[in-house]
């Protein structure tokens, strides 16, 4: 199976970074029924960022709302699945690369049963660029090669 790369919107919001705020967040979305496509979280200084890809975006905002969680967003980035093989990070990576774009990060990991899923971060002047790149040339569409 190809890799699938979409650009998806994200939201971001900030806790304090100690034990028990970041859970706090998640079991709001849990008790509302939100699902998500990706969620990524790290320190940023004493504090500590939260992003959330949400699958029924409407549906997370108004979770948030109901529970005066302040939202950043929302703004674009890169989820990526596919096939797990040695290289696919790598290729895309260096696809990104030779077109001259900076990734701003890119949090990928194996999924079990052959698959991994990854999110990609670039700067908003280059997010057009890379998706012409990534997702209108469907350049990553073989998972033996990844030829980009």
């Amino acid at each position: 199976m190809a890799e699938t790369i979409e650009q998806v919107q994200y939201f971001y919001t900030e806790v304090a970074d100690k034990p028990g705020e970041g859970a706090k967040v998640f079991n709001v979305f849990k008790d509302a029924n939100v699902a998500f496509s990706a969620v990524v979280a790290f320190p940023k200084g004493r504090r500590a960022q939260l992003d959330f890809v949400a699958r029924d975006p409407a549906a997370f905002k108004a979770a948030a709302k109901k529970a005066r969680i302040k939202l950043v967003g929302p703004k674009s980035a890169f989820l990526i699945q596919g096939d797990d093989c040695t290289g696919v990070i790598a290729d895309i990576t260096d696809s990104l690369a030779g077109a001259g774009i900076n990734i701003t990060a890119v949090h990928a990991l194996a999924a079990g049963n052959g698959r991994y899923g990854a999110m990609l971060w670039v700067k908003p002047s280059d997010v057009s660029k890379a998706a012409r790149l990534l997702i209108d040339a469907q350049t990553v569409n073989n998972p033996q090669s990844h030829n980009l």
